[in-house]
C-alpha cells in the first residue's frame, strides 16, 4: 500500500513539475514574441538649430539594396556614381511589414560606396569571380526622414558628404537637390520601393 501511494505521489509531483515547464517556455515563447512586435525604434535626432545628426548604428539597421549607376554607362557624368547601400531603421521595419506603409519618423540611411577602379572602357574591372563593379572606399552617406509635420512633402533628404569620414551633422537639402526626383519618380511614398525587394510591397 505504501509504495503504491509513493508511485502516486511521484507521478502527481512529475506532472506538476512538466505543467510547470511547459508554462515556463509558453510564457518565455510569447514574451520574445511581444518584444519582437515592439521593438525600440532609433527616431531621428536634431541640434538646437534644427540639423539632422548623424544615425547612429545605422550598420546593424535592415539592409534592403545597393542601386549603382557609375560614371562609365553615364557619359562620365553619373549624378550618383557610387553603390547606394540602404538600409531601414529596423523599427520602423517592423510596422512597415505588418501595415505595408512607412510611419512617421521612418530612417533611411544611404551609405555611398565608390567602386573600384576601372579596367575596362565600360568602367568594370575583372576579379576572380568574374568581370564587374566592385566596392571600393566610403564616399559619406545621405540620409531620408519621413515627418509630415517638419517637411513639407512628408520626407526630409540630408547629404552628410561625398567623402569619408562622414559629418556629425547635416542640413536639410533645398526640394530641388533631393526630393523633387523622389516625388516624381520612386514607386511609394518617395521610396524607391521598385529597387528593393524587400519593401516592395
Amino acid at each position: 500500500m505504501e509504495k503504491k501511494r509513493m508511485r502516486i505521489v511521484l507521478l502527481f509531483v512529475g506532472a506538476t513539475l512538466s505543467a510547470v515547464a511547459a508554462t515556463a517556455v509558453f510564457a518565455q515563447s510569447k514574451s520574445n514574441e511581444g518584444s519582437a512586435l515592439n521593438r525600440k525604434r532609433y527616431l531621428p535626432e536634431y541640434t538646437a538649430s534644427g540639423d539632422l545628426i548623424l544615425p547612429k548604428n545605422f550598420q546593424e539597421w535592415v539592409y534592403v539594396g545597393s542601386p549603382l549607376t557609375p560614371h562609365a554607362l553615364n557619359n562620365g557624368k553619373a549624378g550618383f556614381p557610387e553603390f547606394h547601400n540602404v538600409y531601414i531603421e529596423p523599427g520602423s521595419y517592423e510596422i512597415f511589414k505588418k501595415t505595408g506603409k512607412f510611419p512617421e519618423q521612418t530612417i533611411f540611411f544611404k551609405e555611398l560606396q565608390l567602386t573600384l577602379p576601372a579596367e575596362n572602357p565600360d568602367g568594370s574591372r575583372t576579379e576572380p569571380s568574374g568581370r564587374g563593379y566592385f566596392p571600393g572606399k566610403m564616399n559619406g552617406a545621405d540620409v531620408t526622414v519621413k515627418d509630415s509635420k517638419r517637411y513639407p512633402t512628408g520626407w526630409g533628404y540630408y547629404n552628410f558628404n561625398h567623402h569619408e569620414p562622414k559629418a556629425a551633422t547635416a542640413k536639410l537639402q533645398p526640394e530641388s537637390a533631393c526630393g523633387y526626383c523622389h516625388v516624381a519618380s520612386a514607386k511609394k511614398d518617395q521610396v524607391w520601393t521598385q529597387f528593393y525587394p524587400l519593401l516592395d510591397k
